[in-house]
């Protein structure tokens, strides 16, 4: 049998810089004494911030949240360039140019909106069926080629020589080392990262936020329902069904219902028993009956009752 509890639900754990994303999951799965756990959305070892954690049965949600917009407070240190472009790479490129903060605000109107990025030599992306910074750490050539990504917002929120802080909203899949390599070239110099806060992921916000000293103190005093999220806390983009009893215990055994599912598009839904907790996802079809109804079937079922 599976050691640990049957623990169901969202942490939002505030990461501190030095920690591996795995290792907070590990450190999370010892405090709570979980059976299961998985973070929602890596974080470099480096940066800090919010790293959601599903534990139990919200681990079947983390392949269906359709990742959103992310929000980081970024500190970009002028004067250097560094493989992994952060401060805990090694200098590539160096110069004694420093921009001033006019300089600084005029650049950052190139990167609003749909940019060209091309992702930091050390990132997981694959090239050739191997993850990029594995070939970079042996000291081969990596060309990855630039992809599509969109800056919703970008702010100079305080400056000083050689220091700008900025806040990001951007789309997945967004680099910001690469964000900060890419502002020091085109101020004619070089930059990386000094710091990188994450202040919103998958809908969670800082105040959701606990660090993981806070957290075995909550466990520690039998608080922990307090920070525990329910597994449909991440999942407000996919609209809500509610089935009766029978219907429920169809779906629940892999068959499919008719439903009104009036006003409500094609796709992923989520399903509520009577009693208004979450069952399932599943899957609701674009053909209806002679009587307008819609089919219904369970694409994950979350067996927490």
């Amino acid at each position: 049998s599976k050691k640990g509890k049957p623990i169901h639900g969202w942490l939002a754990i505030h990461k501190e810089s030095g920690m591996s994303s795995f290792q907070v999951v590990a450190q999370v799965k010892r405090i709570t004494g979980a059976a299961k756990a998985g973070h929602g959305g890596t974080l470099d070892p480096f940066a800090e911030g919010l790293l959601p954690i599903a534990l139990g049965e919200a681990t079947k949600a983390l392949g269906m949240i359709l990742e959103g917009g992310k929000s980081y407070t970024a500190w970009v240190r002028f004067g250097r360039e560094t493989d992994a472009g952060d401060r805990t790479g090694k200098t590539t490129e160096e110069s004694d140019f420093l921009p001033d903060e006019a300089a600084v605000r005029e650049a950052l109107a190139e990167f609003r909106g749909e940019i060209d990025q091309i992702p930091p030599l050390f990132s997981a992306i694959h090239v050739d069926g191997e993850r990029a910074y594995e070939k970079a750490r042996r000291g081969e050539d990596v060309t990855l080629p630039a992809r599509k990504v969109t800056i919703h917002s970008l702010e100079l929120a305080a400056f000083e020589p050689g220091l700008a802080q900025l806040e990001v909203s951007c789309s997945k899949g967004t680099y910001i080392r690469a964000l900060a390599r890419d502002l020091g070239r085109a101020l004619g110099g070089f930059a990386h990262l000094e710091r990188l806060l994450r202040t919103r992921t998958l809908g969670f916000l800082p105040e959701d936020g606990i660090k993981l000293a806070e957290l075995s103190e909550v466990v520690e005093n039998n608080h922990f329902n307090e920070v525990l999220m329910p597994i449909d806390r991440v999942l407000d983009d996919i609209p809500a069904l509610r089935l009766n009893d029978p219907a429920r215990i169809k779906v629940r055994h892999g068959q499919s219902v008719w439903v009104d599912a009036a006003g409500i598009d094609p796709g992923a839904v989520r399903l509520y028993s009577p009693e208004n907790r979450l069952f399932a996802v599943g899957d609701l079809s674009i053909e209806e009956d002679g009587a307008g109804l819609r089919r219904v079937k369970s694409r994950k079922l979350f067996p927490t009752d």
